[in-house]
């Protein structure tokens, strides 16, 4: 593969480099700009979003039509880790989880009526959105065959009743995307819906408390008894739910690791600064030699976890589901982003401990980075089955010439 970008990319990642320095990163110091979850607060957001729109630094993952820039994955990989950058840089550029997904998948398999009704708002930034398919045992979580959350149809609508949690920006979004149960079939069993918040039937039980920093809106539990569901807000078809996952699942996970990639950059950024200033028995620490092989072996495994996602990008923007180099990449990173933040806090000792830096921030946030979208586990065992079905093949090179 080529690895070189084209200059349209390289002119976007600029801008957004930039705009990340210039007018997010300031902000990352001061404790009026966080809300009570550890985001940026609103006003600042909104402020933001509103500069990244006049510079066209909006929803770039997006085709032009839809509203976006049309950058596909690989464009994506390079932009998003510049984005990230900043803890707060994602959502500015309206390019955050679980809005990022689920408006590609909009993008992607909407009818022409359900983009106008769900997907617009959402680009335009009016709404927030969520995907609700994670259940508390004994249902669904990254095995959606076990999901149990029933709909079940009545004439030209659907009855819904079950429960969801830790759905990621639940309390702040109008605009969801169910998945739930409308048959036994093992893999036409599962359908897509769309539903507003304002619809009766459902309820958000609790905002569920956890360890780390919030995206906006948090990760809640909802519970369904009797949401009515009208036909045409079925995604795809009924009995599509699986493939409809697919589709969303894959991309999401790859474009939590090009952000992440620009987050452990950036403890390498914050330890190498230090490191450089900081004197200790007479020595800098950037001279230490066990302070250089920290920030070495971080670098290395940065650069590798760059490559994982770049050749899955590649692949997806050929057509292929990508799972292996997605399962790949998700591993790797989510491992990086964590031993990148404790490196980083390690290197600067009780500095790094403290809210003088956003390494403190970021340790916190980076360990349920190797739960969200398949623990570490799930995708080592994917790996494994690609491995038994293919043997050596599992890792041929691409030929070129051949199909996707």
């Amino acid at each position: 593969m080529d690895f070189t970008v084209s200059p349209h990319v390289e002119a976007y990642r600029s801008r957004v480099a930039a705009f990340v320095d210039a007018e997010i990163l300031p902000l990352e110091s001061d404790p009026a700009a966080y809300d009570a979850h550890g985001n940026i607060g609103l006003a600042h957001l909104e402020r933001l979003r509103g500069m990244a729109r006049e510079q066209g630094l909006w929803c770039l993952q997006l085709k032009p039509e839809t509203g976006g820039a049309g950058l596909g994955k690989v464009g994506m990989a390079v932009c998003y880790e510049a984005m990230n950058r900043s803890i707060f840089g994602p959502v500015v550029f309206n390019s955050a989880a679980p809005d990022d997904g689920n408006m590609m998948v909009l993008e992607a398999v909407g009818t022409p009526a359900q983009k106008e009704r769900w997907l617009a708002p959402i680009v335009a930034g009016h709404v927030r959105s969520a995907f609700a398919m994670t259940e508390p045992h004994p249902g669904g979580g990254s095995d959606p065959s076990m999901i149990r959350t029933l709909a079940e149809r009545r004439g030209e609508t659907y009855v819904v009743h079950g429960t969801k949690w830790f759905i990621t920006g639940a309390e702040d979004a109008a605009h969801f995307i169910l998945m739930a149960r409308t048959s036994d079939d093992a893999r036409k069993g599962l359908t897509a819906f769309l539903f507003h918040r304002d619809q009766p039937g459902w309820e958000i039980v609790r905002r569920i408390p956890i360890m780390g920093p919030e995206e906006h809106g948090g990760h809640c539990e909802l519970a369904f008894d009797g949401l009515e569901i009208p036909a045409e807000n079925v995604l795809m078809g009924e009995g599509d739910g699986l493939k409809l996952t697919q589709i969303r699942l894959g991309p999401a996970r790859l474009t939590h690791c090009m952000r992440w990639l620009g987050l452990s950059k950036r403890c390498v950024e914050i330890a190498r600064a230090y490191a450089s200033e900081r004197q200790g028995f007479g020595v800098r620490l950037a001279d230490r030699e066990s302070i250089q092989l920290m920030l070495g072996d971080l670098a290395m495994r940065i650069e590798v976890g760059r490559l994982l996602v770049m050749k899955a990008a590649w692949a997806l923007d050929r057509g292929s589901f990508a799972r292996k180099e997605v399962s790949m990449a998700k591993v790797h990173v989510a491992n990086l982003l964590h031993a990148a933040a404790d490196t980083a806090i390690q290197i600067n000792g009780a500095r790094g401990y403290s809210k003088d830096t956003v390494l403190e921030w970021i340790y916190r946030y980076a360990r349920q980075a190797r739960l969200v979208d398949g623990a570490d586990e799930v995708h080592k065992m994917v790996l494994n089955r690609s491995l038994e079905a293919e043997g050596e093949a599992f890792w041929r090179w691409d030929v070129s010439g051949d199909a996707a």
